[in-house]
């Protein structure tokens, strides 16, 4: 799970991202905590993403609280 989030300060501005993307970890954090199921975010706003991925943005959450 720690390779599907980068940190890259040439993408925006150092924040977390999904890797291989320029999906913000903070914007994927937002859709979770309204409730939206992962299959929902996946396919009505990031059809790049997996299941996986939300889980690592999640998880990553606890390492990185200032990502939220």
């Amino acid at each position: 799970m720690v390779n599907r989030i980068t940190v890259d300060s040439r993408i925006h501005f150092g924040k977390p991202c999904v890797a291989g993307t320029r999906i913000p970890v903070h914007n994927v954090l937002e859709l979770v905590r309204e409730g939206i199921p992962f299959a929902d975010i996946i396919r009505n706003y990031y059809p790049d993403l997996e299941i996986d991925d939300i889980r690592a943005c999640v998880r990553v959450r606890e390492f990185l609280p200032n990502c939220t």
